[in-house]
């Protein structure tokens, strides 16, 4: 994964219990060494059940398509980079010929939605967020991947665990796209740092800016120079308001997936005008007094970096952190990094009263000794679509490339390379931690930092990205922009909550309200 953007899309998912028993089996199978993930069987490519298989790597027996070029969009950073990583041996398999074209994350859902309306288009194939699926099917722009999906042994698509292959690829019921990476965030702290102190990770955000305040301006490298103590992106156009996301979720959302965090599914109404959300806000632009100066400017690339160089005793990020952490050419903290599920809260929101009321068991029902956690599955992963345009030779070898990235072959290594942007999303990847000690990782670092993946993903609280029609804009644009302001003292936190609410309020009647809500509760696993 990389930095920027990561979400979900909104699909025909099952119910909601179905989503917390897979969850639940790909922690149990990560938490237990030798527990299998479901029992396993033969892989058939057209399940659709819950059955699960260990993968073998194997690369698909060479399809010719001599002569044929293929034209890739994406994001121009990480994913750019573990596209590009796996062109050559295409090529060399295929005959086929790779152009591959970065764009700035900003700008990539625009240039997309101009591109593939236009009689002209000029890209076949894109590597894009998930959530942006269901404006882009909507309006015929992607091919229906279902029965090459079928076909394909080689894909090994039942190795794909459910949350990525269900609730990033699939559209009413639909094969869209095809998963290269999971995403969704965590807390990384320095293992040395917290050992010294005698202390613990942090559980609360309250934990989090206290190990902030306490290693902020301190020594971290060895450098002479003064460090910092949180390292949290914030720069507008980023996907920064993710963050911020992450602070609030658990405040907003206790009652389990299908509660939703930023709407209430019976209304519509945003999740953004309330006690809980004040609360995040003011942890968020806390965090900036242990920061960077000028934080407000912190791009995610930057935060990692400084991150991985030692400057930081604690960050916010997808899963790239772990495999960097281990690379000796950018490393400064090998084998001292840990990683947690992102803080909880003790109180979250009545939505009856408008209120934060102390977590019991009956309000927060999924804590963890006391804390309601609710991990933000913060973009899912990035996936492959291909161009419903495209001439026929071009779609199969677009498809076929994504095929290659995405088999175990390459893709069960491609997750350990941390400059990739590709993070854990096979079975296998979790499983096999040979891939894993093999490019650096301690087993004590690999169990923990899967581990956490495991904790994560299989909390009954987790939070899905906001998966409706034109998500692009209630997130990065209308609440990345209210950010931003509100970080350099443009406006007030009472303000910054009004202007997201009226921005999102705006959008939900433009779209339109019963269908907004139809699309979201749908998300959510409820009925219309």
């Amino acid at each position: 994964m990389i930095f920027y953007g990561r979400q979900r899309l909104h699909s025909s998912i099952k119910p909601f219990k179905y989503l917390i028993v897979m969850l639940t089996a790909l922690w149990l199978s990560i938490a237990v060494p030798g527990c299998s993930f479901f029992q396993s069987n033969p892989p058939t490519a057209s399940s659709t059940g819950p059955t699960q298989t260990t993968s073998q790597p194997t690369t698909s027996p060479a399809q010719r398509f001599d002569g044929v070029t293929i034209n890739v969009i994406t994001h121009d950073e990480a994913i750019h980079t573990g596209i590009d990583r796996n062109i050559a041996g295409f090529e060399a398999l295929t005959g086929a010929k790779v152009n591959l074209t970065g764009i700035p994350f900003k700008n990539l859902y625009d240039i997309l939605q101009k591109n593939w309306s236009s009689n002209n288009s000029k890209y076949d194939l894109a590597v894009i967020l998930p959530q942006w699926l269901i404006d882009f099917t909507n309006a015929g722009y992607l091919e229906d991947l279902t029965e090459r999906v079928k076909a394909d042994a080689a894909l090994q698509w039942n190795d794909i665990a459910t949350i990525f292959r269900d609730f990033s690829a699939t559209y009413k019921g639909r094969t869209y796209s095809i998963p290269l990476d999971g995403d969704f965030h965590m807390v990384y702290y320095r293992t040395d740092l917290l050992k010294q102190a005698g202390l613990t990770p942090p559980a609360t955000w309250d934990d989090y800016l206290a190990i902030a305040k306490k290693f902020h301006n301190k020594d971290l490298n060895s450098d002479g120079k003064p460090d910092y103590g949180s390292c949290i992106s914030k720069r507008a156009n980023e996907n920064s308001s993710s963050m911020l996301i992450s602070i609030a979720t658990p405040f907003l959302q206790s009652q389990g997936t299908s509660q939703g965090a930023f709407f209430d599914p019976e209304t519509m109404k945003p999740l953004v005008n309330n006690p809980g959300f004040a609360k995040a806000l003011e942890i968020y632009k806390q965090t900036m007094d242990y920061g960077v100066p000028q934080d407000e400017n912190l791009g995610g690339s930057r935060a990692r970096e400084l991150f991985i160089t030692g400057r930081c005793a604690l960050t916010i990020d997808w899963g790239d952190v772990g495999p960097l952490s281990i690379d000796p050419k950018v490393s400064k903290v090998m084998d001292k990094v840990g990683a947690v599920i992102t803080p909880g809260t003790t109180q979250v929101l009545d939505r009856k009263t408008n209120k934060l009321v102390a977590c019991d068991k009956f309000i927060c029902p999924y804590t963890i000794d006391g804390v309601n956690h609710a991990p933000y599955a913060a973009n899912v992963g990035w996936t492959g679509v291909v161009h419903a345009k495209a001439a026929a030779k071009v779609k199969d070898a677009a498809y076929a490339f994504l095929s290659y990235m995405s088999q175990p072959a390459q893709s069960n290594v491609d997750v350990t390379v941390g400059t990739t942007g590709f993070n854990p999303y096979r079975i296998s990847q979790f499983k096999n931690s040979d891939p894993w000690i093999k490019s650096g990782m301690s087993s004590e670092a690999a169990n923990n930092y899967l581990g956490a993946i495991g904790v994560s993903l299989s909390n009954s609280n987790i939070v899905l990205n906001l998966s409706i029609p034109r998500n692009q804009q209630y997130q990065f644009e209308v609440l990345d922009l209210a950010l931003s302001d509100f970080l350099v003292n443009k406006m007030t936190k009472e303000e910054t909550m009004r202007r997201i609410e009226q921005g999102w309020e705006q959008i939900t009647n433009e779209v339109g309200r019963e269908s907004q809500k139809t699309a979201y509760r749908s998300s959510l696993g409820l009925k219309s």
